[in-house]
């Protein structure tokens, strides 16, 4: 059984730390999950070659001292890498070490798995890790012609080790420590120690940890008698053939948190890091190489005691375990002082080296990852290659023994627990004890739809994510949807190519089409209000139940009108769907006039208060009508109070006029005022050709029948009134009144009036005139959105009930390259409230419009969860050494490139060099005359390289910083043409 989190909370965790992510690429194995199937089912995951260099099946034979043994552990794509996801260049991306582009890769899958977007978490992430020497330095040295000049600097930046964590944190950017290990075969989890010290001490609140060795082409080792590798390419821990093990390509990072943190802050947590230790055996040995009794068992008894277990409790370990007839002897005796006197047998060990060989900087890490998965999984996974014990390992008597198949991890109901070890050459010797996680209460299951949001920086990968989604939610029916949203939405980075989905649960995320893809831009929003004509019982119920913004608002005007009205607003818009009086009651005072206008303006605030609650703040507001009313109300003209005693004056007034009505005439201004006689009045003008009439009932019932006999349809409005007609002339001096009674300020942010099409002026927005105008005159709604549509492309956001202005926007000639979206749907939809608004706010996400997702979520705790990782898009990048054949290099840039026929420049001599040599410098097959050269993946380095290029032809005398004020081809040829001596 796990660790109850009560029988935690009776222990001093501040010292325990949570493993809340991890990611490898290990042989064989692409992730963590491929990494357990092949644990559980026992696969050795070594490939050998024969003569020719090419795969075979069967293991060599074993080698005579001095010979090469053909066999090693790969990984896939260790040649290959997504340039475009991490800002680089194809030159950038060719120069750098392998090691370092899957180390990079696996870092940032780590905080994914986590649920981490480094940019939106406000603690310092820190990371700890190191790497293997390998051989692209001398590579990339052989081949410099394939390098745009690159200089030995920039070749060193690209191979050293040193840089190995420093450019994660610059890619990633991550602000917590930095820190490259280096203790050979111990360097992965001395990382690990080290990011535990640093997590305790304070220096970071999420902690990076691991390691990587790549060697592209693989490097094989050279038999020895009694030295490290085996001769066969078989690693064969404690067991009396045992003769050393064989080189492999790996990485894995883990994802460290304090476990207080993350127990508070909803992590996933994969196991629990109880205590750490790291030493040096010194002196007290045969050699420098040699391995040391003492020294490694006072690295275990440090982490025993720094994880305050009793050694009899751990029931499995995961040892260094090479296979080498020397080191598993001394191992297991280290082991045994270490764990004293106990029950012998009782204790399974194993050694991840039998799967996968060694992978140097990156075992401690393999083994760590794999421990982690094993005590998730409740089952200890075979070490392979074990038949008969070491005979200078003392078994029978002894407290440990190999496990060779996939077994229950049984403890007798105490919490399971592991430690790992990892034996540095050199003598840094490290380990750690790790307990499965806590058992926590179940999330609670959500009971509304969720908004489900993916990116990437292409539309194939973006497919691709879309893909992976669905397989994993298929995959895993028992994850909680809005545990799945809150992850995604929190937890990944927002590219430029987006999707979302909106569901109520996994099966009808499913269900849908398809994520539908949009490009993310800069756009600002503009709030429409609509007017009267949308409302209906029920309007916002599910989002009145959901969102406590809008609940919020809702109840504030509720508690304002109730001494106004004489009964509760809130029995109109949502009364109880199983009373049919109530219900009954409710669809009659909606129909009436001043119920249904109070109804619209408190949805409209109650929608506006919410989108300002989910993070959107509008660039400008705009009414229709009554929806002026609430457009000036956020835009902080009125009071909410005072704005609800104006509607409500205003809505009596209208309801006193003699019997009105309100026409839709699908013709454009100049045609229909010819028109309109005698107590008729152009009311609207929405669009070129969408206007409206109001006046009394007769006349416009004639005005029909006239329009009909002339072939053209006209619609009546569900608006029993005639406001902006003459019918209201008498009441315009009470009006004006009322509002000369309230309190009336200068709109805070732009606010487009409906009646002059322009944007309202702070004297007009405080002249009671200007409200009683805009009673009585058109509005004028079609030139507000001219207006609007003349700025840059946003987003036009209707707030309120139905879509009418969304409809109107959308059919606007200028409506070109902005968006239209409704938050509430028509009341003829077959659409939820909450559907719909999530559905509006993954519109917007997809546009480019940040969203407050704490806020979307309505303040309700989520838990993050693993999911599919970011779908690299590889390109094969590589300079192969001179003795191996051909070099082959990535082309092309995965974005495409603008045409370099655009026609602000002539296409002269200048133009040319300065494309040239960014595309060169780059590694870019061509350029566009406004592609930014930092943007395609440049940096000081390679600027300085394209200005070399660049001073002997032109007469300027160029610096680098030009290429920082003028970073395209257009704009530094502009600037080399008027710096010019003339």
């Amino acid at each position: 059984m796990s660790a109850s989190l009560d029988v935690m909370e009776e222990e001093d965790r501040s010292a325990h730390l949570a493993v809340v992510g991890l990611a490898c690429r290990l042989p064989g194995a692409a992730n963590a999950a491929e990494f357990w199937s092949n644990l559980a089912s026992g696969v050795e995951s070594i490939t050998y070659f024969g003569p020719d260099g090419q795969p075979r099946a069967e293991p060599p034979t074993e080698r005579a001292v001095g010979e090469a043994v053909p066999a090693f552990g790969l990984i896939t794509d260790a040649d290959r890498f997504d340039a475009q996801a991490f800002g680089m260049s194809p030159q950038e991306a060719l120069m750098l070490d392998p090691q370092h582009r899957v180390f990079l890769e696996c870092a940032r899958e780590a905080l994914e798995d986590a649920g981490y977007d480094p940019a939106r978490y406000r603690g310092a992430i820190g990371i700890y890790a190191g790497g293997s020497e390998t051989d692209y330095l001398s590579a990339l040295r052989a081949r410099r012609d394939l390098l745009a000049g690159a200089s030995d600097w920039q070749i060193r930046l690209a191979t050293g080790v040193d840089f190995l964590t420093s450019r994660v944190a610059y890619k990633l950017g991550l602000r917590g420590p930095a820190v490259t290990v280096q203790t050979a075969c111990s360097t992965s989890l001395v990382a690990i120690h080290l990011a535990a010290q640093a997590l305790l001490a304070g220096d970071c609140d999420i902690a990076l940890a691991g390691g990587a060795s790549v060697h592209v082409p693989p490097r094989f080792g050279h038999y020895s008698e009694g030295g490290p590798l085996s001769p066969d390419g078989r690693c064969r821990a404690f067991d009396a053939r045992a003769q050393g093990t064989v080189g492999s390509n790996g990485a894995g990072m883990v994802v460290l948190k304090r476990l207080a943190d993350a127990l508070e802050d909803g992590d996933t947590i994969r196991a629990v890091l109880r205590g750490t230790a790291v030493n040096n055996d010194a002196a007290g040995k045969i050699g420098f190489t040699a391995p040391s009794v003492e020294g490694q068992s006072r690295v275990i008894e440090t982490a025993l005691h720094a994880a305050g277990v009793d050694p009899a409790s751990i029931s499995y370990l995961e040892a260094h375990g090479t296979g080498t007839r020397l080191g598993d002897p001394i191992e297991v005796a280290a082991l045994t002082k270490a764990f004293g006197a106990r029950e012998p047998r009782s204790c399974w060990l194993g050694s991840v080296k039998t799967n996968i060989g060694h992978t140097d900087a990156a075992a401690g890490v393999a083994g760590f990852i794999k421990t982690v998965l094993a005590l998730e999984h409740r089952k200890l996974p075979p070490s392979l290659n074990f038949e008969r014990p070491n005979p200078e390992i003392d078994f029978e008597h002894g407290p440990f023994r190999v496990n060779t198949e996939l077994r229950d991890w049984d403890t007798g109901g105490h919490p399971r627990r592991a430690g790992v070890s990892s034996l540095g050459i050199g003598g840094t010797n490290a380990h750690v004890v790790l307990e499965e996680a806590p058992t926590l209460p179940a999330s609670e299951r959500s009971r509304t739809p969720q908004l489900m949001v993916l990116s990437a920086h292409g539309p194939a990968a973006l497919a691709r994510a879309v893909e992976r989604l669905g397989g994993h939610l298929r995959a895993h029916p028992e994850v909680d949807l809005g545990d799945v949203a809150w992850t995604l939405q929190t937890g990944r980075t927002a590219h430029k190519h987006r999707a979302f989905a909106v569901g109520q649960d996994t099966q009808e995320v499913l269900e849908q089409e398809g994520f539908a893809p949009q490009m993310a831009g800069e756009r600002q929003v503009v709030f429409m209000f609509p007017g009267h004509g949308g409302q209906h019982v029920g309007m916002g119920r599910e989002l009145y139940g959901s969102q406590p913004a809008f609940r919020e608002a809702v109840d504030a005007c509720r508690a304002h009108l109730a001494p106004l009205l004489g009964f509760d607003l809130g029995s109109v818009l949502h009364p109880d769907p199983t009373d049919a009086a109530a219900l009954e009651l409710a669809t009659a005072r909606m129909g009436e006039f001043i119920t249904g206008q109070l109804s619209v303006f408190v949805t409209e605030y109650a929608v506006a208060r919410l989108w300002k609650r989910w993070g959107v703040q509008p660039a400008a507001v705009v009414g229709h009508s009554l929806g002026a009313y609430a457009a000036a109300t956020v835009a902080g003209v009125f009071r909410l109070e005072d704005a609800l005693r104006l509607v409500l004056e205003r809505s009596r007034i209208l309801a006193s006029l003699p019997s009105g009505a309100m026409l839709a005439v699908p013709l454009p201004e100049s045609e229909l005022a010819p028109l309109l006689h005698g107590g008729l009045a152009l009311a609207a003008v929405n669009g070129p050709a969408q206007c409206a009439v109001s006046g009394p009932a007769a006349e416009i019932e004639a005005l029909q029948a006239r329009l009909m006999e002339r072939g053209v349809e006209s619609k009546l409005l569900r608006i029993p009134g005639a406001g902006h007609s003459p019918l209201v002339e008498p009441s315009l001096a009470a009006f004006t009144a009322c509002v000369q009674r309230v309190e009336r300020r200068p709109p805070q942010l732009p606010w487009i009036s409906d009646r002059t099409g322009v944007a309202v002026t702070a004297e007009e927005a405080v002249d009671p005139a200007y409200w009683a105008a805009h009673l009585r005159h058109t509005v004028r709604f079609g030139d507000a959105l001219n207006m609007l549509f003349a700025g840059p492309p946003g987003v036009f956001l209707e707030v309120g009930p139905g879509r009418t202005l969304a409809t109107l926007a959308r059919q606007n000639p200028g409506a070109g390259p902005h968006l239209t979206v409704a938050t509430l749907p028509h009341p003829a939809d077959n659409t939820s409230d909450a559907v719909s608004a999530l559905t509006a706010a993954g519109r917007l996400w997809c546009a480019g419009v940040a969203i407050s997702w704490q806020g979307l979520h309505g303040g309700l705790s989520r838990r993050r969860v693993p999911l599919p990782t970011y779908p690299f898009e590889r390109q094969r990048y590589l300079v192969d050494a001179p003795a191996t054949s051909t070099t082959v290099t990535a082309v092309s840039p995965p974005p495409e490139p603008e045409p370099m026929d655009v026609p602000e420049l002539p296409e002269d001599e200048v133009v040319r060099r300065v494309a040239t040599a960014f595309a060169e410098v780059l590694g870019l097959a061509r350029v566009g005359l406004h592609d930014n050269f930092f943007a395609l993946g440049g940096d000081s380095l390679m600027a300085a390289q394209v200005i070399a290029r660049l001073r002997p032809h032109v007469a300027t005398p160029l610096k680098v910083k030009a290429l920082f004020r003028a970073p395209t081809v257009a704009r530094l040829t502009r600037f080399i043409a008027e710096s010019s001596p003339a």
